[in-house]
């Protein structure tokens, strides 16, 4: 394999990958094992027509696609992990074949975005705004209503109507102009009084009526509505209440303390959400200064972002998002179907996100490179440790599933955050 490079305008280069003629004839042989077993031709025994003979009688071209497909991974990866190749590729490469033909060295290209020089501007001594931490007595009443929330029970009512806040259960039918639509049916619906779940004004109208109540709901649905056969048209609802129940919250006092926490006093209880929230600000209050200080000092400097490595990391943060949806078993094609997008507009509402990671990690490894930041083996050992206390696993088993490769990411990722805690460190609060 031979490799030359041709570095081009705005951080781009071209490899010309050179494969020698065997090499390519033997990714045909291997693509003719592959695909044998599917030719059928009259006067041979399917999947034992000679490899010389389908040459001879249909041309060397048939077998060409699978071969080249064969070669241009590994020979990609060897052209970029060779000795010659001292470029740092942050993109996926865009391929073109330039000579593939039987008996001939196979010549290919890829054209990649390089890694961008930036130049820094002013990252040290950044002024932000001082932040003021407290916790008032209005943030402790509101930890504790939640917590009380979260403790309430519910409670069956059946000797006065719907209130707002309860919670009924109903059986309803809607019908436009006498005709029943789809969707619009339902029995034994549960429904919170006041959590405007159902269109405006559908719940207020429960209000007032008692168990086993029938009537008319009089609603008209938004002109933004997300089925459009229904959007802003007028349409009557038949409700029926099944039964109402409502929450009933425990009261704040030294035995609500004790059934909620390891405290036996309300005012220890207290003293405890108070220090939990202060230690929660704070860490809000470092968080957004962090976000400040790395935001000004991506704008104070300079580099120039090319396109296919912005393409790049778009298309990585839209595999992430799919992953995710996985995980809540959804299918990226069910989102599409939900929000309208296509996989175009996905991406493209993508692309400012993409933009500020990249500029971000490109900012904070100039200032690592300016600072002589480094990651030592004791703080790689602390994320390890980290990992396995998360995955319930030993130190050493973790590590024995990392490789060198993916050491050395870590270690980057751990300067980088240093790097973070250096600028932020040395910006002046005002």
């Amino acid at each position: 394999m031979s490799l030359q490079i041709e570095n081009l305008e705005k951080n781009m280069a071209k490899l010309t990958i050179e494969v020698p003629a065997e090499e390519f004839e033997a990714a045909m042989q291997k693509a003719y094992n592959n695909q044998k077993g599917k030719i059928s031709i009259p006067g041979f025994r399917k999947g034992k027509v000679p490899y010389a003979y389908l040459l001879k009688a249909y041309g060397p071209e048939m077998f060409y696609e699978e071969a080249a497909n064969i070669v241009m991974p590994n020979a990609y990866a060897d052209a970029t992990d060779s000795e010659e190749c001292t470029l740092d590729i942050v993109s996926r490469p865009e391929i073109d074949v330039v000579q593939m033909e039987k008996g001939k060295n196979f010549i290919f290209t890829a054209t990649v975005a390089v890694k961008p020089e930036v130049t820094l501007g002013e990252y040290k001594g950044i002024k932000v705004e001082k932040a003021t931490v407290e916790v008032t007595d209005e943030d402790i009443d509101a930890e504790l209503k939640k917590v009380q929330d979260q403790n309430s029970r519910m409670v069956t009512v059946e000797d006065r109507a719907v209130e707002d806040g309860d919670t009924v259960n109903i059986d309803y039918a809607g019908s436009i102009d006498g005709v029943a639509f789809e969707g619009g049916t339902a029995v034994g619906q549960p429904l919170v009084i006041g959590s405007h779940t159902f269109i405006d004004n559908f719940e207020e109208q429960i209000i007032g009526h008692n168990i086993g109540d029938e009537f008319d709901v009089n609603v008209t649905f938004p002109a933004e509505y997300h089925a459009e056969e229904l959007a802003g048209k007028p349409a009557v609802f038949h409700v029926k209440v099944n039964s109402i129940t409502k929450k009933e919250l425990p009261e704040i006092n030294d035995e609500f303390a004790q059934d909620v926490s390891e405290f036996d006093s309300l005012d220890a209880y207290k003293e405890d959400i108070k220090a939990k929230l202060l230690e929660k600000k704070e860490a809000e209050a470092k968080a957004a200064k962090e976000d400040k200080v790395v935001e000004t000092i991506v704008a104070n400097a300079t580099m120039e972002i090319p396109d296919a490595m912005l393409a790049t990391q778009q298309a990585q943060m839209a595999d992430e998002f799919a992953q995710r949806l996985s995980y809540q078993g959804l299918q990226i094609e069910q989102y599409f179907q939900f929000t309208g997008l296509n996989q175009e507009t996905f991406l493209e509402q993508m692309k400012p996100q993409a933009l500020k990671r990249i500029q971000t990690r490109l900012v904070l490894e100039a200032v690592v490179a300016a600072e002589n930041i480094e990651a030592t083996e004791a703080e790689f050992d602390e994320e390890i440790a980290k990992m396995a206390q998360m995955y319930q696993m030993e130190a050493d088993q973790v590590k024995s599933f990392i490789g060198e490769n993916e050491k050395q990411q870590m270690m980057k990722d751990i300067a980088v955050q240093k790097a973070v805690t250096f600028v932020t460190d040395a910006a002046v609060e005002e």
